[in-house]
């Protein structure tokens, strides 16, 4: 390493004498550098602080909703203050009164850090420290969510029904996202022949997975004749597979087998998930929702679902850069990380989602304990869903080439007119 004092040439280290105020200098940059390392570290652990803060904002909200009612049998002014049976506190309207404190903290956050652009900005303190604070905040709006009159929270949920579904699309967006620059990294144009057997092990591996996916729904979701609505939504989906397939082997089109094979065992796992999501009553769902026994195996799905919602909360969140309509190619030593004030945006409408998710999208009706995501609106919000998915990953696949004849379209006038001034 080269002292301030010292430079190379050729080689061969040259002693220059550096005046007392440039050596301050020099070492005043060392020591910013030094904090803005510091301060970057601690914005990108901060962010599972966040994580940890969502998740125990989750579980307050699921056992409000399945044990909060037997718990305030024990405290009569409770109940009183709650209503009739404690029913403006707890099931679906503590879960929306949960969600709505979670929303309004996390939206506080992101018109503060909004903006925020410099490690050494007051706002970055703020988005990495004062936690009593932010805690205490975060405990005063939860408390303060119960006085709110039901007709406004009530009114909540129909906003956080909009939330969640702009929450879904922007996950959509990412998962696409993520899905392109997974194939981009094992497929790169530059290694192409060096790493063609391993993509094609890769997509092999997932086309594979999909159709066995699909075969197995056919098997415990359209076993009978009768289960017609079923055996539309999976035929829908093989016929959306092969598609996407057929698209991409096209030879305007030549994206390989890789992001459509992960693209396809995406929209198979939402086709089951959403067959899954089927009220047990139905004769063409095998699962048993109705039955209060709660075995090990109901909880484990129940603890998956809530850290499914985290996780997909939280990889939004610091996927700013896929919606920036502007990307930044050159990166500051003081430049934040990430995005505050999207981070925090994409917590606010994931405080919806998860409200949503644990009513099963119905304002008006109870959910069974330990359940998730369980219902008609929950079977149709992920059908929709698997359905937009692969509408925008097929507009991408063609895109370029409805565009193209329009860009030649621009280009023909040109080169007519420079034609005409030659001539």
């Amino acid at each position: 390493m080269v002292e301030p004092g010292e430079m190379t040439q050729d080689g061969v280290l040259v002693d220059i004498k550096l005046s007392d105020a440039e050596i301050a200098q020099w070492d005043m940059m060392q020591q910013r550098s030094i904090e803005c390392l510091i301060r970057r570290k601690k914005s990108l652990r901060v962010r599972y602080t966040y994580g940890i803060i969502f998740l125990l904002v989750n579980l307050v909200a699921w056992f409000l909703r399945d044990y909060g009612q037997r718990v305030s049998l024990h405290y009569h002014i409770l109940i009183k203050a709650c209503g009739p049976k404690g029913h403006d506190c707890f099931q679906t309207m503590g879960v929306l009164r949960i969600s709505l404190g979670c929303f309004i903290f996390f939206f506080m956050l992101f018109l503060t850090t909004c903006g925020t652009t410099k490690l050494f900005n007051t706002r970055d303190t703020w988005h990495s420290g004062w936690w009593t604070a932010k805690f205490a905040i975060l405990m005063i709006i939860q408390v303060f969510s119960f006085f709110i009159p039901s007709d406004f929270v009530h009114l909540y949920g129909e906003l956080a029904r909009v939330g969640a579904g702009i929450f879904l699309l922007l996950q959509l967006v990412s998962v696409i996202e993520f899905i392109a620059w997974w194939n981009a990294y094992w497929m790169p144009v530059e290694r192409k022949k060096q790493s063609s057997c391993c993509g094609l092990v890769m997509s092999t591996l997932f086309y594979m997975g999909s159709f066995c996916g699909i075969i197995v729904m056919y098997v415990w979701y359209a076993s009978k004749a009768s289960c017609t609505l079923n055996i539309f939504f999976i035929t829908w989906t093989s016929i959306l597979l092969l598609v996407m397939m057929v698209i991409s082997l096209h030879s305007k089109v030549n994206k390989g087998l890789l992001s459509s094979g992960i693209m396809a065992s995406y929209i198979v796992y939402l086709c089951w998930s959403a067959l899954r999501s089927e009220p047990a009553s139905e004769k063409c769902s095998p699962e048993k929702h109705e039955n209060e026994h709660v075995d090990w195996i109901t909880v484990l799905g129940f603890l998956i679902g809530v850290f499914a919602i985290v996780m997909a909360t939280f990889s939004t969140g610091i996927d700013s850069e896929t919606f920036q309509l502007r990307k930044q190619e050159d990166q500051m030593e003081d430049d934040i990380p990430y995005k505050y004030g999207f981070f925090h945006l994409i917590f606010s409408l994931g405080a919806m989602y998860f409200a949503m998710l644990f009513i099963s999208w119905n304002l008006d009706s109870s959910t069974r304990k330990w359940s998730i995501d369980v219902g008609w609106a929950s079977t149709w919000v992920k059908i929709v869903n698997e359905w937009f998915a692969a509408t925008i990953y097929l507009w991408k696949l063609i895109s370029p080439i409805v565009r193209q004849p329009k860009i030649m379209n621009h280009e023909e006038p040109q080169e007519q007119q420079l034609h005409n001034s030659d001539s």
